[in-house]
């Protein structure tokens, strides 16, 4: 397989990118109530803690359930709840601890979120927005965000900074590696509070098809969630560096030339093309300086050309799209 070293030029990405089209959503209403469901949850009386989850349950009525049964992974017998509640909430206390003191206020992530929101009315007017979002504390190899009936949940827990010290520990090394725990900032809560919309409306459906149809609708995603949050930064929607990303524009012919030498473009093991659709520290046959998903990066691109040449379509029509038929119409070749 011949091989490609990506070299991490120093270049404006902004050259490499054509002109937004923002629209104004000034306008668009968007009321969306933070609920602080881990303090409640911390400030419980662990003497009393049955009562104490009757107080919740009046007032998080849907939440609690998927907190304890789906997030905790709590057995669903009274006793074994207050047990598990009870042990949870000692061994979390500094997890939370810490929580609040990285993120004592959660507006400039509210307000982030809610901007989100009003692109996703403009964009998407038949979804139902989310009413509220709701911060949580749960395991640390536990879920992160989720889409539930009571709004968006955020788990605290993994926006503690990557350096937290919980995240040091062999096992959650082993879970999350570097690659993965550098993202455990808070700047990554609105991205994958919008991730996790994108994927509640499109459940993904590319697996098993070829390599560049995989591609490209990952590359759909990626349009999507730069519309919806068109003044975040791409290296963190994108989940790269930033060097990384640089590397990738400034080596996007070589990247595509990887591809289309190597027959991989149509090829369907998942074996052979896992490692360009799936997370990971890097994609080994473009080098080490590579961020890993990199096809996110071309799918990308081949969508935003697609795009350019059929203004009108809308982002639910592009979502539904053949990602082949995509592809084909795109005439895509990196510059």
């Amino acid at each position: 397989m011949k091989k490609v070293c990506i070299l991490l030029m120093i270049v404006s990405t902004f050259a490499c990118k054509s002109k937004k089209n923002i629209p104004d959503v000034s306008s668009i209403k968007i009321d969306v109530k933070v609920e602080r469901f881990e303090k409640d949850f911390f400030l419980m009386d662990t003497i009393h803690i049955s009562a104490s989850l009757d107080s919740l349950n009046v007032k998080y009525p849907s939440f609690l359930r998927d907190y304890l049964y789906n997030i905790l992974g709590a057995l669903p017998q009274p006793d074994s709840v207050v047990r598990y509640v009870g042990l949870f909430k000692k061994d979390y206390q500094t997890v939370y601890d810490a929580s609040q003191k990285k993120i004592p206020s959660f507006d400039i992530y509210k307000k982030q979120i809610e901007t989100g929101f009003k692109y996703l009315k403009y964009y998407f007017p038949a979804y139902k927005t989310p009413a509220a979002i709701i911060t949580f504390i749960g395991p640390l190899d536990g879920t992160a965000n989720a889409i539930t009936a009571s709004g968006v949940a955020i788990g605290l827990q993994s926006y503690l900074g990557k350096d937290f010290a919980a995240y040091q520990t062999e096992y959650i090394r082993n879970v999350y590696p570097d690659y993965k725990s550098r993202r455990f900032e808070p700047d990554y809560i609105p991205v994958n509070c919008m991730k996790g919309i994108v994927d509640d409306m499109y459940p993904y459906k590319g697996t098993g098809r070829p390599l560049i149809e995989q591609m490209v609708e990952t590359g759909k995603r990626a349009y999507v969630l730069d519309a919806l949050l068109p003044e975040t930064p791409d290296s963190l929607k994108t989940g790269y560096t930033e060097k990384q990303l640089e590397g990738c524009f400034s080596n996007e012919k070589n990247i595509w030339s990887f591809f289309v030498e190597n027959n991989l473009l149509y090829e369907t093991e998942s074996n052979l093309i896992g490692v360009y659709v799936n997370d990971g520290p890097s994609t080994p046959e473009l080098g080490p300086a590579s961020p890993g998903f990199i096809g996110q990066f071309i799918g990308w691109q081949i969508v935003k050309k697609w795009m350019d040449k059929n203004k009108s379509v809308s982002l639910t029509e592009l979502m539904k799209k053949d990602p082949k038929e995509l592809f084909e119409e795109s005439k895509y070749k990196a510059n």
